[in-house]
């Protein structure tokens, strides 16, 4: 068995003559290019899938290999997984897999005779060998061509720098480079995934953050480092969509991601070189305000102008300022799409990526009383938690500031539980965590509300019937408002009495 560690970049078709002309390419020691054909198998109900096993034939000229992959770990477009590769001589043969249980599985499977082709790729694969120091070489690949499952067909273009010798750092080096000029974006989606989504016809959606795998005894630096790729991998995985799709949640889940890895920076600031933060945080800041700009305005539109307007569908001063809304939301759009698009936006993952694969992550644990993951977590919890509650302490509901001061306040809480959660001891945090986003929710609609006047006026600019509809808009949301500032000494009574959970 050995273990692939590639990283794969997303490259636009009308991108791939710019990398042929690359400078970069002259250096390499070799170049290599074949059509490479392959067939992904699996049973009817796609049980290896389920799994998270791919059996693959590849035909390479007159040869064809049998490639066993099982799923492994990706982050920031890194990707290391066990693969078991051979000749195939016309019927599978599993006895060089040796990983028992996956052994068995596939052994199986081939006996009942219910392995099948599922989907096929057919792309040229075009290789650099790259050896950019002594004991370093990497293969460079770019990939174009086409996956083809159940008469359905998806173009593949894309970049793979596979590791010969060497380590991440190096990987992430030459990417970089290219992406000072390409807009390249580290790809979360594997070719096998993808062509078993369009084997199932499964449409793309935005995607959540999800959990991280965390362990007591962990470094705390190990454990920012996990909980940094997790956001990086979340925001991956929204790009494609919200760079080709209006859902507007895509554009949300991302602004989430670029805000969870904020508060990763804030919650392990202690522990951390400060020259992390000054390379990520001016990238990150500028993703956030364009992200923001543009979920300002989704909202806008969609929560606050639109249900009145759908209510009132007969007053034309209405209809002109939800005119001029639709324009600039249309405007942010553009803005956040075109960044997304632009190299800078690879360029920021690429960076975050290269920076957490090396020093001082891989650092042995510090001593004393925050030395274990767990400890580093009891300590910042109890003082985030005590921070709320003097904000909660000072909280108004005839004071938007300190409204909002709160749900920051809250929303740094609530990430480092979620982050954390894997390590609490006893109950599951589900509840509390439920509880403190119906808290943290109320207090956003509020400052929505609030928001929102200031950005109807600024739309509305010195029109005076575009102000009077805004006067309308704020009267239909008048009782709305009222309702929920009513419900906020409830909720902050209820956040006195959260008791949270012990982490070491």
């Amino acid at each position: 068995m050995a273990d692939e560690i590639e990283l794969k970049l997303a490259l636009p078709e009308s991108a791939q003559r710019l990398l042929l002309r690359h400078p970069l390419l002259k250096r390499a020691r070799s170049r290599d290019s074949g059509r490479l054909i392959n067939l992904y198998y699996d049973t009817p109900s796609l049980d290896l899938h389920k799994a998270g096993i791919a059996l693959r034939l590849r035909r390479k000229g007159g040869l064809w290999l049998q490639t066993v992959k099982c799923a492994g770990t990706s982050a920031a477009g890194l990707s290391s997984r066990p693969e078991w590769e051979g000749p195939y001589g016309g019927q599978f043969d599993f006895s060089a897999v040796d990983d028992d249980k996956v052994r068995r599985r596939l052994e199986r499977y081939r006996a009942r005779g219910t392995l099948a082709p599922v989907f096929e790729t057919n792309f040229l694969r075009t290789t650099w060998q790259m050896v950019p120091q002594k004991g370093v070489v990497l293969l460079l690949a770019l990939d174009r061509g086409w996956t083809a499952a159940a008469g359905r067909r998806e173009a593949i273009s894309e970049i793979e720098i596979e590791i010969v010798a060497g380590d991440a750092p190096h990987v992430f080096e030459l990417a970089r480079h290219l992406a000072e000029t390409l807009p390249l974006a580290p790809a979360p989606l594997s070719k096998a995934e993808r062509g078993y989504r369009l084997f199932g016809n499964t449409a793309a959606t935005p995607v959540k953050a999800g959990d991280v795998r965390l362990d007591a005894d962990l470094a705390p630096l190990e454990g920012f480092r996990r909980i940094a790729l997790a956001c990086l991998d979340h925001l991956q995985r929204n790009h494609e969509g919200a760079a080709t799709h209006d859902d507007p949640e895509y554009i949300h889940q991302m602004r989430v991601a670029t805000r969870r890895l904020r508060a990763a920076l804030r919650l392990f600031r202690p522990l951390l070189p400060p020259e992390l933060e000054a390379a990520l945080l001016p990238p990150l800041r500028e993703r956030m305000a364009l992200l923001g700009a543009a979920r300002d305005m989704d909202v806008l539109l969609g929560e606050i102008a639109a249900p009145v307007m759908n209510s009132l569908a007969d007053e034309p001063r209405l209809a002109a300022l939800v005119g001029v809304v639709t324009e600039r939301r249309h405007r942010q759009r553009l803005a956040a799409v075109h960044d997304l698009r632009s190299p800078r936006f690879g360029q920021f993952v690429l960076l975050a990526g290269d920076l957490l694969h090396r020093a001082p992550f891989d650092a042995p644990s510090p001593s004393g009383a925050e030395a274990s993951l767990a400890a580093f977590a009891d300590a910042r919890i109890r003082k985030l938690r005590k921070k709320v509650l003097r904000l909660a302490q000072a909280a108004h509901t005839d004071d938007p500031a300190s409204l909002h001061a709160l749900r920051i306040g809250i929303k740094r809480l609530r990430y480092a539980l979620e982050f954390f959660a894997p390590l609490a001891r006893g109950k599951s945090l589900s509840k509390k965590l439920r509880r403190l986003a119906a808290l943290q929710d109320t207090l956003g609609q509020i400052n929505d509300l609030a928001n929102a006047g200031r950005l109807l006026m600024d739309c509305a600019r010195e029109d005076n019937r575009l102000r009077e509809a805004v006067t309308l808009i704020g009267g239909w949301h008048g009782p709305r408002h009222t309702e929920l500032l009513a419900e906020v000494p409830k909720e902050l009574a209820r956040l006195h009495r959260l008791k949270l959970p012990k982490f070491s």
